[in-house]
């Protein structure tokens, strides 16, 4: 075999085995596009389930929250129903921070992966660019080298066949001198043509020696540098992704704590007796609990004397009897079928402590807007006073109507409060009446003061002086201190404490002085006549008003 052509397919093998390990590189560099690609469609799949989870979490929310929410609404009241109301409010700040990981995915992840990828895309493109470059330069090189090796093979071929035809012609007695000389001259035409062949090839030898050197040492090299660093720079960045992915969840991991120590917090604060409480002050009656039958003798009819007339009328009366008793029964507590009630302005279509209640309800709500009746007529005197001290500013007179009508209101508005507190004091006296336990409420401790034609707050006190149409009733007469002359001599142990709402002079006999604020010992609850007796720490005894203390009452 020629050792010039064994040369040829060495390099020619070499040189495409280069070319393999360089489409090596370039699939590699596609693959990891092609996984950044894959990473970031994962990326947008799992943000739009945590999108979707939290539109359907707060679909859930709301679902399930109430639609108006009022102060009136029984079921606030009760800690049970309240701890699923924050359950709820913790679920919709939960679904807030799902919304947030989705946010933080698309932004910080999908958004930034998308843009380096397409610089990955450009960068990666140039450099197979300059590799392509590079090999096509070389490659057109090899092929100048292999054509003038080729000229020159076919020049030394060429020279030897005239070299021999030279001979065979000068060796031939037959031919001419200048036959001879014409075969010389072609055999030296040939090998001229082989020494610029020869040097032709010598030179393309030396520049593909030079341009191979230049593509193995530098050009390749740096390239492949180039695809490196880039493809590193590419696996750093989503390393950084795969780290960002467990940290956007991580982040919101101690709000998401706190949602569920909420929750936590809202099971804890259900308080089973508090409810139970809330609902016997709810719906308590405050009705007198029955009493116990008495028993009928029917056997006093045996006794009687027997006859038609007796049996008809003693069956007749017999059977009055019976459905009496049967009425009575159904008489005797107010459960069992309802019957529907017209409901009345003073709220007596209810029972006595929730008439109590609602009539105290109304007359704060009555006093709230009273106070805001006064406030706007406060402010009208004040603009009136200043459009009359400065008429440019408008017409005094135009303000007349709204003074006339918030007038009226506040009128209007007094009538109604004194209204409902008459029903209030009719139902008191009632709860009073039937029980000692309803000493817990202050009958008049927790209204508001009264208020003044002026529009200011005066307290009430035992010394004022009411008139005719004032529309207040003065204090009842306390009991005489000769109804109890053991005062001194038997001291009672106190059954509890009251605190003085309002200063009482005690200068009626029988009373006690006493300050606004002032705590005394509780010696005998009111009975229904208004006065409460009670006792200082120095052993000073007598009598204060009721509605002007806050009663305690120990426990037993």
């Amino acid at each position: 075999m020629d050792p010039v052509k064994s040369l040829t397919a060495a390099r020619k093998r070499l040189f495409l085995n280069r070319l393999d390990q360089y489409d090596i590189i370039e699939r590699q560099t596609q693959w990891g596009i092609d996984l950044i690609e894959k990473y970031v469609k994962f990326v947008k799949d799992r943000t739009e389930i945590e999108q979707a989870y939290a539109k359907q979490l707060r679909t859930l929310v709301k679902k399930y929250s109430p639609k108006r929410v009022s102060k009136e609404d029984q079921e606030l009241k009760f800690s049970q129903y309240q701890a699923f109301i924050n359950i709820l409010n913790e679920l919709n700040d939960y679904a807030g921070q799902r919304e947030v990981i989705a946010e933080n995915l698309m932004q910080n992840i999908f958004a930034q992966l998308l843009k380096y990828l397409h610089e990955n895309k450009q960068e990666r493109k140039m450099h197979l660019l300059e590799g392509r470059k590079a090999q096509q330069n070389l490659e057109a090189s090899f092929k100048q080298l292999d054509c003038a090796k080729r000229r020159f093979e076919r020049d030394c071929k060429e020279a030897e066949k005239a070299m021999q035809n030279a001979e065979r012609v000068d060796n031939d007695i037959n031919t001419t001198k200048a036959d001879v000389e014409k075969a010389k001259q072609q055999a030296n035409l040939r090998n001229h043509m082989v020494e610029e062949s020869k040097n032709e090839y010598a030179s393309q030898l030396q520049k593909y020696n030079k341009d191979q050197n230049q593509f193995y040492f530098a050009e390749m090299p740096h390239i492949f540098n180039k695809l490196q660093e880039m493809d590193e720079k590419r696996i750093q960045k989503l390393c950084e992704a795969y780290k960002m992915f467990a940290d956007t969840e991580r982040q919101v991991m101690p709000i998401i704590g706190k949602c569920l120590d909420g929750m936590t917090k809202a099971a804890e604060s259900v308080n089973e007796s508090g409810d139970s409480q809330v609902l016997i002050e709810a719906y308590k009656s405050g009705f007198e609990r029955p009493g116990e039958l008495e028993f009928e003798d029917y056997s006093q009819m045996i006794n009687r004397t027997s006859s038609e007339n007796s049996l008809g009328s003693l069956k007749s009366e017999s059977r009055v009897d019976q459905r009496t008793i049967g009425k009575s029964k159904t008489k005797r507590w107010p459960f069992g079928k309802k019957n529907k009630l017209t409901v009345s302005e003073d709220f007596s279509h209810l029972p006595p402590e929730q008439r109590r209640k609602k009539l105290q309800q109304k007359i704060d709500d009555l006093n709230k807007e009273l106070q805001k009746q006064v406030d706007q007529s406060e402010a009208l005197d004040k603009m009136k006073d200043v459009y009359q001290r400065n008429p440019q500013m408008g017409d005094p007179n135009s303000l007349e109507p709204r003074i006339t009508e918030t007038s009226q209101q506040i009128e209007r508005l007094r009538q109604e409060v004194q209204k409902y507190e008459t029903w209030l004091t009719d139902a008191e006296g009632k709860l009073v009446s039937r029980s000692d336990s309803c000493l817990q409420y202050v009958p008049h401790g927790n209204r508001s003061p009264s208020l003044n034609n002026n529009g200011s707050h005066e307290k009430e006190s035992p010394d004022t002086t009411y008139s005719d149409d004032s529309g207040q009733e003065p204090l009842p007469q306390p009991p005489s201190l000769s109804e109890f002359d053991d005062f001194e001599d038997d001291l009672v142990h106190p059954i509890g404490s009251s605190t003085a709402l309002y200063p009482f002079d005690g200068s009626s006999e029988g009373t006690i002085p006493m300050a606004e604020g002032e705590v005394l010992h509780l010696i005998e609850a009111d009975k229904g006549d208004g006065w409460t007796r009670v006792r200082r720490n120095d052993g000073e005894e007598g009598y204060v008003p009721t509605s002007y203390v806050r009663i305690t009452l120990n426990r037993q």
